[in-house]
Parts: C-alpha cells; structure tokens; sequence
C-alpha cells in the first residue's frame, strides 16, 4: 500500500493499540496466563509506530509517542489501574487487537509491591522487579525502534533505553535504595558473624546499584560502598578491641589474615570488584595501623620474640600483613634490626671474653677469633638472610613489585644491623684482619677447617657477602693479598681452583681494580713455575753460570708501588748468594731487559748443613738466618753490633733472627751472657755441641706483627686516593664549597673505606701547598680548581 493510500492513525486509537501489547507484555512479565507474541504480533505493533511516526503533519505523532513510551513505564511503576478504551478504524488492527488481549487480568505493579515487603523479601521483590523492568525495556525500545533510529537523533533526545532505565531509577530507586542498602549491609555482617546468608542475590542486588548508574559507578559508591565502608571500619574496630587485650601476636595475626581473605572472597562473590582495594584497606587500618606498635611489642609474643623463638611462619605472616599498610614496615625492621644488632654485639663480646680468657692462658687469640668468631657471623647471617628470603619471596597473598620493596627495605634493616658490629672487631684486631686470616686457614694446606669442596666454595660465598658490610674494604685486600703472597711463595696454598674462585667473587663483589694485584700474583705464580724451569735449562747449557748451591727462585711481577716495599738490595755479603743472585740476574737478562729484579729476602729459606760435633744437621732457615749463621763461617764470636753492620738490618729485624737462633727451642748459638731477651751488648758464639734427634729441623723465626706495617700501606694509600678523589671532583666542578667537597668525596671513597673528615681536611691543605686547590678571597670554605 502506498503512502498516498494508507489510512491515517489518529494518536488514541494507535496508542490504544499500542497500550495493549504493551499490557500483553506486562502479563507475561508478571506470570499471568498468556500467550507468547508472534513474529505477527511483534511486526504489527513495530508497524503501527512506524506508520504513526511517517505520517504527514499534523499526524506525526513522534513528540507523543516518545514521552508515552515514558508514560507506561511510570504508569506500570506507580499506578493502580489501566485504563483499556478502544476505538477500531482497521480491521487488521481490530484482529490484532483481539489477540493481545486474551487476559484482563491487571498485573501487580512495582512500587506498592516493594512497599509491602522488607528485609531479605524485599530485596529479592527488587531483584525480580529490575530483571522484569529489563526485560520490558528491552522489548518496549524493539516496538518504538523507529523513535530511536530517526526522532531522537535529530532531536538529541535520550534514547529509548536509556529513558526507560531513568524511570526505574527516578521511580523505585530513589525511594527503596537507603532501604536496600541496609539490608545488604546487615546481611555483610550476618555473613562476618559466621550466618549462612544468600549471596547470589546480593551479587544481583549490587548490580543494580551498578547498572543503575549506566556506565557510571556513582551510585554504587555514594548510595552503597560508603556506608558499606564506614560499617565495615566499625564492625573491625569492635572485633579488634577484643582481640588485641585477648589474643597472642601469632593469634591476632592468624585472625587479621583470615579476614583479609574473606573479605577479597566477599568482593568475589557479590561485591564490585573496585571494592576490594578500599574494603582491604579499611580492614588492614583497624585491624593492623591501629594497633601495630602494641600487636609487635606484646612482651610474651611480639616481634622480638618470635625472632628469638625462630618463629618463621609466624614472622612470615606478620611481614606479609604488615607490608601492605602505609610505613607498616618501619616498627617491624627497626626491631629486627635491633634484633639482629644485639645478638651480633653478643657474639662480639664472647670473642673478647674468649680472647682475654686465651691470652691470659698464653694460647692463641687470633685462631679463636677467625674460627669461632667469624664462623659464628656466618651462621648469624645465613640465619637471618634465609629468614629475609623466605618471609619475601613466597608471598601468594600480595603484588610481586610489593615483595620486591618490602624485600629491599627489611633487607637493609638487615645490612644495617651487621654494619654496626661487623665493624666492631674482636681484641685489637679488625674485621677486614679477621676475614683475611679466616680465607687463610681455609686456603692453605693444613688448615684447621677439613672441608669438602663444596663445602669451601660455599663458605668463601659467604665470606665475601660478610665483606659487603665492612667499611675497611681496602684493608681487608691488604691483609689479604699479604697472607695470598706467602701462601703462593712458600706453596701453602692447598687448591689453586679455589685461589681463582674466591677471586671471582670479590671481584664480583667489589671491582675489578679491587683483585687485580691478586690476580696478577695467582697468574705470576704459574709463570714461576715455568720460569724455573727455563732457569734449570739455562745451568745445564752454561757450566760457567754455575751458582754452586741449588736455586729456586719465585718471581712476582708487583704491580703497586706498596708491593715493592720489602726488598733491599744491599742486603748481603755473603759470596755463596751473591753469587747466586748474580747468576739468575744474568739468565733473566736473556728473557727480558725491561723488568727490575728486586729480591725480598725475608721471604727467602735456605737448607744449611750444620756440622756439629755429635752430628751434622740440616737446617732449615729463612735468608736472614742463613745469612746470620754464615758469619759464625769466618768468626768464632761476635758482637752483636757486629751481626748487626755486617748483615745491614734494622735492629728488630736482627733481635727476632738473634732470638730466634740463641734464645729458642734450637740454640744453634750461645749467647752471652745467658739470658731470655736479646740486648745490643750481647755476644755470640757457634754451638758446635749442639743436637737433635732429628736429622732435619726447621728452624722458625718469631711471627713479625704485620698489622702495624699493613695499616701504614692503607694509610699511605689512602691518602693518594683522597688525593685524586679530590682533584676529580674539583676537575669537574671548578669551584666547590669544603662540605659539599667533604660529603662528594666521601660518596666516591665509600664503596671502598670510610675516609675519615680530617684526613680529608688534611688532603685538601696539602693540595691547596702544592698548588692544585686555592681558597677563596672573600670565602675561606670556598675552593676553586688550578688547572
């Protein structure tokens, strides 16, 4: 049918159509005997909206229709009645209209029906409701689809949906909403109390609090999760008043972390998943930020003690709880630190006590110190690294980047505690000291440590992590490279694998220029090796290089200025090893011409036939001995003024060598007169009755105390460090206040020493005399660069 030929719909009679499919609908909604709409049904009632929004003016009824489709939602939500007058102008629409109403019947409509019901039965009223309004919104915009294709876009009107949803929302919502939340909120707490309560219809009553806001979560938040929120904070608040007097720290926190799991369980199952943050939150603040200082501090069960006790689950769980609430960290290191702090100066303090009880016995200190003391620092570490690791890195509750930052800071709680008495050291022997002698006994050969190889490769791991918290970083490699020097020169070294390994590790740890003298030594020591060798080779093939007595020499290429300091070149006069010295000086010649030789005698041994009248002995000495015990070739007696010029030493060099030969288990000299303590008066002469039972002796000297010339080197060599680290700064910076200069070059200086503010004022004085720095006219604490 064309448009010229299509009767026109006047606005009642179409509307009344359309108001019975409309009531057809509500039925079916409401569960009332009725037939389903047909395809027919469905296209007549389209059609006839159609016809009546294409009408010429003034027939176009889309204003009308478009406010009557609101009508009949707010008719259906707050009436009583429905009006049902009809006037027939179409006998197709008449047929149509028959069938649509096949019931009379009026459906309950929505608000009286939700006025009569409360509690738990008006939320599921609201429930069915809001599913019915739905569903009739839906249908309801498929019939007056044409509005909402062309009226409304022109018009920029709200569309069907939305205006159907508005009328719900205006009608029902606004008035029922305070209602419903409170049922919901004192269904939550039902739920807390331990109730059974019916959470999928929560679920569906809190998405219409959602759904309510069309894309906008306002009305959930300001008509729900506030009040859900300020409920929640004053339920957790009375449950932790009890708690707190009643409970452990162990039994408060198993109760905090049950219901932090119960309530993420509560946003899945019913509330929005936005919720869980904020609920969380308010949870963690009354049941953990509250109370935080009196749950950690119980005096039977708080932190400390479960530090001291070893409770590991209990600790994990405090650190799992406590690291998700604002600087909930902060009392839990900080008493972990003092934790850790006071057993680490316990350790300290038994070592001192050992150590006075062991010198007042005369025995010794230091193997005590590296045994006991630093074994123990080990195992204090190892235990409160692995309670670190453990407490951070399994966590499933919490985010991986949380667990990183809550590792780092209980971390450095850690590191700060064994700074403090790390630094310490144990009777007049640092640290950096203990360490080095304690990798000692491990390395050498005859250790006092029998360990397997895993077992000493894991040990020197954790060595060098104890290295990290001392200051005296350079001292350590000082006293390190010396015992390395003598390990490698006299072969006491038990594993050279493990040489490499450690060297690894520091360097790892501390830089390459840290190792690099002592990975040169370890490298010399196999080129020596092969140096004797060639050395051998060059006798065999020149008999007039023969330096008459077997000579072994060790060659270290030094690679510092401090490594060089222990020779002295005018040592000796004795033919045999001058003679010898010449020798090797002549085939090194041969190899090179570019490296000095520099002979450090009192690293030297030498195998010495002592012909006594019972017997003739072999004795084992060191260079200087040796060198003391020839004289006695050429004089029957001698002064000691006399040993003292003829050997050119300094006078504790020649006591320690004199007493070690006269005054000690083996007297190879009489001295005169017969005393324990050498004296520059005293006279010596060959002990030609002496013997043993042994063909071969060994013939030790008294141990020198290196300690003194060790820290000497550091200082020299910390003072060239200041030096440059001075000039660097100042290099870049041109002009530089004294603090800010005091503060850059002590951050340089720190990852290996802790150079100390007058030494730097010291340095900077010096500069300034030689002309690298100059002092301000105007200001003496400002420095300008001289380049």
């Amino acid at each position: 049918m064309s448009m010229s030929e299509r009767k026109t719909i006047d606005l009642e009679q179409g509307w009344d159509f359309m108001q019975k499919g409309i009531t057809k609908l509500k039925n079916i909604l409401e569960g009332l005997p009725e037939t389903q709409f047909s395809s027919e049904d469905y296209m007549m009632l389209y059609t006839t909206i159609y016809n009546m929004c294409t009408q010429k003016p003034p027939h176009d009824y889309s204003q009308q229709l478009y406010d009557k489709y609101r009508e009949s939602f707010e008719e259906y939500i707050v009436s009583t009645a429905v009006k049902t007058q009809i006037a027939y102008r179409s006998q197709t629409m008449k047929q149509h209209l028959l069938r649509l109403s096949c019931s009379e019947k009026t459906p309950l409509v929505v608000l009286p029906s939700l006025r009569e019901k409360h509690d738990e039965f008006m939320l599921r009223e609201l429930v069915k409701r809001w599913a019915n309004h739905k569903i009739m919104v839906r249908w309801l915009s498929r019939f007056f689809h044409y509005l909402d294709r062309y009226f409304i876009a022109r018009r920029s009107l709200p569309p069907l949906n939305e205006v159907g949803l508005t009328c719900f929302r205006d009608l029902v919502y606004k008035e029922v909403n305070g209602k419903v939340r409170d049922a919901v909120i004192s269904l939550i707490d039902q739920e807390r109390e331990g109730e059974q309560i019916d959470r999928a219809l929560l679920k569906n009553v809190l998405d219409i609090f959602v759904e309510i806001g069309m894309g906008q979560m306002d009305h959930y938040e300001n008509d729900f999760e506030t009040a859900m929120l300020k409920d929640t904070s004053a339920y957790y608040s009375r449950k932790a008043s009890n708690w707190i007097l009643e409970d452990s720290c162990p039994d408060y926190m198993l109760k905090a972390e049950e219901c932090l799991k119960r309530e993420k369980d509560r946003v899945a199952h019913y509330l929005h998943s936005s919720s869980e943050p904020k609920l969380l939150e308010k949870v963690q603040h009354e049941l953990l930020s509250v109370y935080a200082n009196q749950l950690l501090e119980k005096e039977h069960s708080g932190c400390h003690a479960l530090l001291r006790d070893d409770k590991v689950e209990d600790l994990s769980r405090m650190f799992r709880l406590f690291s998700k609430i604002p600087r909930g960290l902060d009392p839990v290191s900080s008493i972990f630190k003092l934790h850790v702090t006071t057993e680490g100066m316990a350790l300290v303090k038994q070592a001192e006590d050992a150590a006075s009880n062991k010198k007042a016995e005369k025995k010794d200190i230091v193997g005590l110190q590296e045994q006991v003391f630093v074994r123990k620092v080990i195992e204090l570490h190892d235990k409160y690294l692995a309670y670190v690791n453990d407490c951070f890195q399994n966590h499933t509750l919490f985010h991986k980047v949380l667990n990183r930052s809550a590792f780092n800071y209980v971390g450095l709680a850690l590191k700060e505690a064994f700074e403090v008495f790390c630094n310490k050291g144990v009777a007049g022997s640092s640290s950096a000291e203990l360490l080095a002698s304690f990798c000692d006994n491990i390395l050498k050969k005859g250790g006092s440590e029998k360990l397997s190889d895993e077992a000493i490769e894991e040990t020197l791991e954790k060595v060098v992590k104890l290295l990290a918290y001392i200051s005296d970083k350079d001292l350590f490699a000082e006293f390190y490279r010396k015992k390395l020097a003598r390990r490698l020169l006299f072969d006491k070294s038990a594993n050279d694998d493990h040489e490499r390994s450690i060297l690894t590790k520091l360097k790892q740890q501390c830089g390459g220029q840290f190792t690099s003298k002592m990975e040169g030594m370890v490298t010399d020591l196999t080129l020596a090796k092969e140096n004797q060798t060639s050395f051998e080779e060059y006798l065999s093939n020149n008999p007039n290089a023969d330096p008459g007595i077997d000579l072994t020499v060790t060659l270290q290429i030094f690679r510092s200025q401090s490594s060089c300091r222990n020779g002295n070149l005018d040592l000796l006069d004795m033919k045999h090893l001058i003679r010898c010295v010449e020798v090797f000086k002549e085939f090194y010649q041969t190899k090179t011409k570019h490296r000095k030789l520099t002979w450090i005698y009192s690293l030297g041994t030498c195998n010495i036939s002592g012909k006594f009248e019972p017997k003739t002995v072999e004795l084992i000495v060191t260079t200087y001995q040796a060198s003391a015990l020839l004289l006695f070739n050429l004089s029957d007696r001698l002064s000691y003024s006399e040993i003292m010029t003829q050997l050119n030493l300094s006078d504790d060099d020649v006591i320690r060598l004199l007493h070690s030969l006269s005054c000690a288990k083996y007297k190879i000299l009489i001295k005169e007169p017969n005393t324990k303590t050498i004296s520059s008066t005293d006279y010596f002469e060959f002990n030609s009755k002496f013997t043993d039972k042994m063909r071969r002796i060994k013939i030790p000297l008294p141990p020198v105390d290196e300690k003194k010339k060790v820290i000497e080197d550091v200082d020299k060599d910390r003072r060239y460090a200041i030096d440059a680290s001075i000039v660097r700064i100042m290099k870049s910076r041109k002009v530089l206040g004294y603090q800010q200069l005091v503060v850059e070059c002590v951050e340089q200086l720190g990852r290996m020493f802790k150079p100390d503010v007058k030494a730097i004022k010291k340095r900077i004085e010096d500069l300034i005399s030689r002309d690298y720095l100059e002092r301000d006219k105007d200001n003496a604490n400002m420095f300008k660069y001289l380049a």
